[in-house]
């Protein structure tokens, strides 16, 4: 289980690069409106003896110091990225935060992307989708294309829909990033033909400008869990290769 700080790494990244985190949530609990079974940080039970969220000050102070220390080692940084222990988005200062690092990524380390990975619940929200629009690689999570598989995979807390996430994600016109975890349990396998059938066709109405395709690389909380080879990923989604678009394949 991961508990990291606010500002942590950098680390290499599968998709990303030399990453420099970003954790809009707690330092030593866990705050999300998914429950993934394969998330790196646990389950959101386990997380729940700290609730305390870094404020847009704390974040700044934070960040500043530590570009300044990774720009006197010359240290290069390719993506600073909103992750952490669970749902960035769900910060209420996340906006401002975004401004901020902005800011302080064009003074410090001008050449690094700002990147947020988030599960997309909160694109509805017009000052989240503002936020998101301002930056590089806004990477928006969609693990299957029915509700009941959805359930499984991600344990949605309150109201969801697939349908509903998708039409809010085509405010983006495009211009986002599609991630999507391909993975086999007891219960489902991500590379039946429903599952990819339905998740190309909801490539095909967003059109992302890029789709990252990735498996469990860390233990998970539930147990059982298969990859999905690189291979595997590449013969599947062949025609969307067919038909031109950008696909990320990491194993």
């Amino acid at each position: 289980m991961l508990r990291e700080d606010t500002v942590f790494g950098p680390i290499f990244s599968r998709r990303l690069g030399t990453s420099l985190g970003i954790n809009l949530l707690p330092e030593h609990g866990k705050i999300c409106n998914f429950d993934c079974i394969y998330c790196e940080c646990g389950w959101n039970r386990d997380g729940r003896g700290d609730t305390l969220l870094p404020t847009a000050e704390k974040v700044r102070g934070d960040l500043e110091r530590m570009l300044q220390k990774l720009q006197n080692e010359g240290t290069k940084v390719d993506s600073i990225t909103f992750s952490g222990d669970g749902e960035p988005t769900l910060n209420p200062q996340f906006a401002e935060i975004i401004d901020d690092t902005l800011a302080l990524r064009d003074r410090y380390a001008a050449t690094a992307k700002v990147s947020v990975l988030s599960n997309a619940t909160r694109v509805g929200d017009d000052r989240v989708f503002a936020a998101l629009r301002k930056v590089d690689n806004p990477i928006m999570k969609i693990d299957a294309p029915t509700n009941e598989l959805v359930r499984k995979i991600n344990n949605p807390q309150g109201d969801y829909d697939v349908r509903r996430v998708v039409e809010t994600l085509r405010r983006f016109e495009g211009n986002f990033i599609l991630q999507w975890c391909m993975l086999r349990s007891a219960g489902f396998d991500s590379t039946s033909a429903e599952v990819v059938q339905g998740m190309m066709q909801i490539v095909r109405e967003l059109h992302p400008r890029e789709l990252m395709v990735y498996t469990i690389d860390r233990p998970t909380p539930a147990e059982g869990l298969t990859k999905v080879t690189v291979d595997e990923m590449r013969s599947l989604l062949a025609p969307l290769l067919a038909e031109g678009f950008a696909i990320q394949f990491k194993g």
